[in-house]
């Protein structure tokens, strides 16, 4: 599978630290160079017949339709799709307007993935989302309109401007409107944003952990109960719906990420990643020279990464791959370290899989770093 990263939006959010830049100084230069790394590093994925193909950022949908079907076309030219590609676009809701959304509906993307993360005006503006509460919910129902089934929607929990009131709201708008998919996230507060800055200053209240445990599993219980499967902690699909995109990398398998600062892993133990500055990866690219880093992961990073990921989803760690993938000793310490958390209820063991019960799903991040090898 394949990952393209756009590295532009129309504004910067409050809460945001990944890679992208608010200007669209080197938009041409920067599709240039992203059909040149497509062709640098076709080689590199052992599987070229393609089952998926995701458009991320930033904000891809701040590109032209006709600039996106060249990159699907630049993609095609070294690889093949699957009969049943999953092909994404992330969108943000004030780029679903009537003209992008009518052509993009005659090219191969089947799947939208939008940055909704609220249908309340308070929570839009403390975010500093370029939509408001109005093209949020227009932006699915056009979607819809013309074809789009598979779509999927941000939702942020949290806000120090929400409650579990509005939060209920938020979720029963998502069922209102037929959505077969959510991905949703608490607020959390990152170095070098808006928001961080806003709360040293007092600005603004920080949010409150207790409060995000409460709506979290508000979520899980509201959700399941219209028919989602809880298959990640922050992803909720329907039957058929889940996505196979992020579900390929929680299931180990190899992916090419292609543009500023995406990440590639090739199934085994190798990872690397793209620079994150724009312009030195337009200029390296334009010497035919990648643009990249690469690291070999140790039997270490790889057992905490197998716990890392594995133990978020409800398919869990795979005992049978752990004992067959892992030296004796990473497998006497494994042993040792999940025994107290066997009996005190926070592991369990289902079909030779080690998970962690839905009811912890929330501290999961920390029940598994107490596995980790330091």
């Amino acid at each position: 599978m394949i990952y393209l990263h756009i590295p532009f939006c129309k504004q910067k959010c409050s809460y945001c630290n990944f890679h992208f830049s608010t200007s669209l100084q080197y938009k041409e230069e920067m599709i240039v160079a992203l059909k040149k790394e497509i062709f640098l590093r076709k080689d590199e994925l052992q599987n070229r017949n393609l089952k998926s193909l995701y458009f991320g950022g930033g904000t891809p949908s701040i590109l032209k339709v006709d600039e996106l079907q060249s990159i699907i076309d630049e993609v095609l030219k070294y690889f093949s799709f699957d009969e049943k590609i999953e092909i994404t676009l992330e969108a943000n809701p004030d780029d679903l307007d009537n003209k992008f959304v009518r052509e993009l509906a005659k090219t191969p993307f089947n799947r939208l993935s939008i940055g909704t993360q609220s249908f309340f005006e308070e929570d839009l503006k403390l975010m500093n989302r370029a939509h408001n509460s109005t093209e949020a919910e227009s932006s699915i129902k056009r979607a819809q309109d013309y074809g789009f089934e598979n779509i999927s929607i941000d939702l942020i929990y949290g806000s120090p401007t929400s409650n579990l009131e509005i939060w209920k709201n938020n979720l029963k708008k998502t069922i209102e409107l037929q959505v077969p998919h959510v991905s949703s996230y608490a607020l959390t507060i990152e170095p070098k944003t808006a928001l961080n800055t806003w709360i040293s200053q007092g600005k603004i209240a920080a949010p409150q952990e207790a409060e995000q445990h409460q709506e979290f599993f508000y979520m899980t219980v509201f959700l399941k109960d219209h028919g989602f499967d809880h298959y990640e902690i922050s992803n909720f699909g329907k039957p058929g719906f889940h996505s196979k995109h992020n579900s390929a990398y929680w299931k180990y398998e190899e992916y090419l990420g292609l543009g500023p600062s995406a990440h590639s892993y090739n199934g085994r133990n190798e990872r690397s990643w793209n620079i994150a500055n724009n312009k030195k990866y337009i200029d390296l690219l334009g010497q035919n020279t990648l643009a990249k880093e690469t690291e070999i992961l140790s039997e270490k990073d790889q057992y905490n990464e197998m716990l890392m990921i594995g133990l978020r989803t409800i398919w869990g760690v795979d005992l049978s791959s752990l004992k067959e993938k892992f030296s004796p000793e990473i497998l006497d310490y494994f042993q040792k370290e999940i025994r107290n958390k066997l009996e005190e209820g926070t592991l369990m063991i289902e079909d030779n899989h080690l998970k962690i019960p839905e009811k912890h799903w929330f501290l999961a991040d920390g029940i598994a770093s107490d596995l980790f090898l330091v």
